[in-house]
C-alpha cells in the first residue's frame, strides 16, 4: 500500500508566499470605488501567484496534495463587495488548474467553522451555501469543479445532537447537487465523533475525511477498528483520484493542550492508526495539519522511511509493508 502526503495551504519555507493576503471590508470602505476595485485586483493577483508557487514547490518535493487557501479571494463572500472575481484572472485561474490536471495533483478547500448546516437559523445556512458556491466558483474557474474537493464539519449541536442532526440532513437540501457531490464531511475534536460523522456521510453518500488526532480527542464508542473499513468504504462514492481515502493527520502540541496541532507530528502518536491501515491495506493519502505546514509533512516522511516496513518511493510518498 501507498500514502501520499501534503500539507495546508502555504509552504512556510517560501519567503513571502501567503496565498491569503487580506483586504478588510473596513479598509474597503475607506477607499474611492476606483482604489476598492484596484485593491481587490492586486491582492487577489498575489494570492493567485503565491498559489501557483506552492504548486510548483509541491511538484519540486513530489508532494501530491495541497490545501488551497479558502482566502485567495478577498471580500468574496461580502454582501457588499459581491464582486466579479473570475473574468480579471481567467488566464491566472487556469494556468493553476492546467497545472494540477496535468501533474495529477490532488487538491482541496476546507471552508472555516462557520460554513455549517445545522443551525436553526436560516441565515447562517444561507451563508453557509453562499460560501461553499465560493469555493465552488474557484474550481469552476480553474476548470477542477470534478477533481477538487470542499471538506466541512456538521457543525454545531445546539444542546441537543438527536434533533440538529435531522436539520443537518433537511438544511443540506440547500445545496445545490453539483457541490454536494464534491463536498466531504469530518469529525470533530469537541463535537460530532467518528461515529456520528460516519452516519451522516452514509445517510447522505458523502465522502468522510478521516482526523485521526480528532477522533482521539473525541472517541467513539465504537472502535475504529470496525469503523475504518466503512469509513474508506464511503470512498467508493468518488471516481478516479476521489476513491483513495483521505486522511487528517497531526498530533498533540502536549498532554494538557491535547486538541491544539504540535509543530510536527509526533509518529508515535500515529503509529496505532498506520497498523490498522497497514492491516486494511488500502492506499491512502494523508493531509498534514501540524503547524509546520510543509516541513512537517516532509519530516514525517523521513522518520517513517527509518522505520521497518516504511520506504520512500518518492519525495511526497511511502510504500508500506
Amino acid at each position: 500500500m501507498k500514502i501520499r502526503f501534503g500539507y495546508v495551504s502555504h509552504a512556510i519555507s517560501l519567503w513571502d508566499a501567503s496565498p491569503a493576503k487580506t483586504l478588510t471590508f473596513t479598509r474597503y470602505q475607506q477607499l474611492s470605488p476606483e482604489e476598492r476595485i484596484e485593491k481587490l485586483l492586486e491582492v487577489t493577483r498575489q494570492n493567485l501567484n503565491h498559489t501557483l508557487r506552492m504548486l510548483y514547490y509541491n511538484l519540486a518535493h513530489e508532494l501530491e496534495l495541497y490545501r488551497m487557501s479558502s482566502s485567495i479571494v478577498p471580500l468574496a463572500t461580502h454582501p457588499e463587495v459581491n464582486w466579479d472575481f473570475v473574468t480579471p484572472f481567467r488566464t491566472e485561474w487556469l494556468e493553476i488548474g492546467e497545472l494540477v490536471k496535468k501533474k495529477k495533483l490532488r487538491v482541496s478547500f476546507h471552508p472555516n467553522q462557520f460554513t455549517l448546516f445545522t443551525s436553526p437559523q436560516t441565515k447562517i445556512t444561507e451563508n453557509a451555501v453562499v460560501d461553499m458556491r465560493y469555493h465552488y466558483r474557484m474550481f469552476e474557474a480553474m476548470g477542477l469543479e470534478q477533481e477538487g474537493l470542499i471538506n466541512i464539519h456538521i457543525g454545531g449541536a445546539y444542546g441537543d445532537k438527536q434533533k440538529t442532526l435531522p436539520r443537518f440532513h433537511q438544511n443540506l437540501t440547500t445545496l445545490p447537487a453539483p457541490i454536494k457531490q464534491v463536498m466531504t464531511l469530518e469529525n470533530d475534536d469537541k463535537t460530532y465523533n467518528a461515529e456520528e460523522t460516519l452516519a451522516a456521510c452514509e445517510k447522505e453518500a458523502i465522502r468522510f475525511v478521516f482526523d485521526y488526532h480528532h477522533h482521539m480527542a473525541n472517541l467513539s464508542k465504537t472502535s475504529l477498528e470496525e469503523l475504518l473499513p466503512r469509513i474508506f468504504r464511503t470512498w467508493e462514492h468518488g471516481h478516479g483520484p476521489h476513491g483513495i481515502p483521505k486522511v487528517h493527520i497531526s498530533s498533540p502540541k502536549n498532554e494538557k493542550e491535547f486538541r491544539s496541532h504540535a509543530d510536527f507530528v509526533d509518529p508515535e502518536f500515529i503509529m496505532p492508526f498506520l497498523n490498522m491501515v497497514r492491516e486494511i491495506g488500502a492506499d491512502v493519502d494523508f493531509m498534514i495539519e501540524a503547524k509546520a505546514k510543509d516541513q512537517a509533512a516532509l519530516k514525517l516522511i523521513e522518520d517513517l522511511s527509518k522505520l521497518r516496513g516504511f520506504k520512500r518511493i518518492s519525495g511526497g510518498a511511502v510504500e508500506v509493508k
